[in-house]
């Protein structure tokens, strides 16, 4: 079961990493002083990457307690 926690715990930093990304993403967008419209584009490509992110996070966390339950 340590293989179920490990690699819970590397998708779970996989998901993490991408929401990091996606925040850096929209800060940089922000601080750039972009029209409405430019900026309702790049929130439209980062919700999408956010949304798999996050789901990635909770798959990777449900992996690790599942590891942690049968161990």
């Amino acid at each position: 079961m340590d293989i179920l926690i490990w690699s819970g715990a590397a998708v779970s930093l996989l998901g993490l990493a991408g929401l990091i990304w996606c925040v850096i993403r929209v800060w940089t967008a922000r601080r750039a002083n972009l029209q409405d419209a430019q900026m309702r584009d790049v929130l439209r490509k980062v919700l999408p990457v956010n949304t798999g992110a996050l789901l990635l996070s909770v798959l990777g966390l449900m992996m690790v307690v599942l590891g942690i339950m049968l161990r």
